[in-house]
């Protein structure tokens, strides 16, 4: 196995198009976080992206995208944005993580989202984690029959919200293909505005990252498309979502509603039709990402796994790196976990973030 480095906008026309391949042969790998596009998307917006290519017998077999510092601490392509990690490799190809590391230049290699059967890095997980998703079937059935024959617990109350929002503001209308920029520029502005409630970090005060979202809009190629769904009520945005789609798996990644109709549930009746629209666009799954939330648990239908942890080799820096990330992931983890601690860290953070909003910041 022979590993060349390369920055993402140097790859070559054969080595996309052997990437696309290896996407198209494994269902794990197609996921649109996994697509080239990705990688040259984040590498236009932040310094150190470099992806790996293993070669056998001089041909493309596989491409490990990630990111490098300066002192050779490496992390997953967009980890903290990222739902989806791995190596996309072709069908039985194996690698020798030290080595791999050392070709990168790397002392480790953090992940938090790696699909789970990238066994090379099994020695290297320090959790696997439980990511919902929603398969979706093709068909003719319009949305309310859909919606009842896919989820008959839901189906009567969202029908009847929705029936009550077209009389209270107007009637519901579902853009799945939304192209206007204002409205992501609302999606950011309702986004933003949730971080800070919430008192989590706000994403989009980070001008890369709204930059990379901006970009990724643009983005209009058969293994990553950027598609921003709307919900109208009348002629007025209630509720939308950005995420990016390649040809089977449309991947849930940034989502929100104007607070002012959140009795309406909008946030449910977006993921609702764009899991109907999707599968009349092709999509066969809509990945839901990891985490723990209620109406990820209402929607699914199974859970994929994705793992956690640091792939190291012997360097003094792999270890001063683990020795201060490790205890920070666990302590998330362990909050996470369990409800006793995860709902008064909620409570807490929705009162900082309460007062920071009544002061201005």
């Amino acid at each position: 196995m022979h590993i060349t480095v390369h920055r993402a906008d140097e790859l070559t026309d054969a080595q996309r198009k052997s990437w696309h391949e290896a996407m198209d042969e494994s269902p794990e790998f197609a996921n649109p976080f996994l697509a080239p596009e990705f990688a040259e998307g984040v590498a236009r917006h932040r310094d150190g992206v470099r992806v790996a290519v293993l070669h056998d017998g001089g041909e493309p077999v596989g491409f490990f995208p990630y990111e490098r510092t300066a002192l050779g601490v490496g992390r997953a392509l967009g980890m903290g944005l990222s739902d989806c990690q791995a190596l996309v490799h072709r069908p039985g190809v194996v690698w020798d993580t030290r080595l791999l590391l050392r070709a990168c230049g790397l002392a480790s290699f953090e992940f938090d989202h790696l699909v789970e059967r990238q066994k090379p890095f099994g020695p290297h997980v320090t959790g696997l984690f439980p990511s919902p998703v929603i398969d979706l079937t093709p068909g003719d059935d319009d949305y309310p029959a859909w919606l009842r024959a896919t989820y008959p617990g839901l189906a009567k109350t969202t029908l009847k919200k929705e029936r009550r929002i077209g009389r209270d503001i107007g009637e519901t209308r579902f853009v799945f293909d939304e192209r206007d920029p204002g409205a992501l520029r609302q999606l950011m502005r309702w986004k933003s505005a949730q971080y800070r409630r919430t008192g989590r970090m706000d994403r989009f005060s980070r001008p890369w990252i709204v930059d990379l979202v901006t970009d990724l809009f643009e983005q209009r190629e058969e293994h990553f498309t950027g598609v921003l769904s709307v919900l109208y009520a009348g002629d007025r945005p209630v509720a939308a979502h950005f995420g990016p789609r390649s040809r089977t798996v449309l991947a849930a990644w940034f989502t929100a509603y104007d607070p002012d109709v959140h009795r309406y549930s909008p946030g449910l009746m977006m993921h609702l039709r764009m899991a109907e629209t999707g599968r009349r666009q092709g999509i066969e799954l809509l990945d839901l990402g990891r985490g723990d939330k209620e109406y990820k648990d209402w929607l699914k239908t199974r859970e994929l796994r994705v793992a956690e942890g640091f792939a190291t080799r012997p360097h003094p820096v792999a270890a001063a790196h683990r020795l201060v990330r490790r205890p920070v992931r666990g302590l998330r983890n362990t909050v996470l976990a369990h409800p006793r601690l995860r709902e008064p860290a909620d409570r807490l953070l929705r009162t900082v973030g309460a007062l920071r909003t009544s002061r201005g910041l």
